[in-house]
């Protein structure tokens, strides 16, 4: 007695794998809505790991410094509260239109423009 193999036609195959496809691309479209697209974001750090940022006294300046380290001639420490963290955070941007005087008074950037 011979047993007949049947296989799959072209047509039954077409159906299967846009059944998968479709399935892959409902299951991706409900990842993104899950998570949100925030959830992939990068953000640019100002300094890197053991570093604080300060900025030039009367300009738009900028540099980061070590740690435990005090900031080089011509630059302060940032306002406390007011310190940038990301590139384009809401004091980097600030800071690029303001500054402090000598006396630590924030002033609008002589170099702002």
């Amino acid at each position: 007695m011979s047993r007949s193999i049947t296989r799959p036609t072209i047509a039954s195959e077409a159906r299967r794998l846009r059944g998968l496809l479709a399935a892959a691309l409902v299951g991706s479209a409900a990842l993104v809505t899950l998570t949100g697209c925030s959830s992939f974001e990068f953000r640019e750090d100002i300094c890197s790991n053991g570093e604080y940022p300060v900025m030039t006294v009367n300009g738009t300046g900028s540099a980061c410094v070590s740690d435990g380290e005090q900031p080089p001639a011509g630059y302060v420490r940032y306002p406390e509260g007011n310190v940038p963290r990301h590139v384009d955070d809401k004091w980097d941007v600030y800071w690029r239109t303001h500054t402090l005087d000598e006396d630590g008074n924030v002033i609008t950037a002589p170099d702002a423009g």
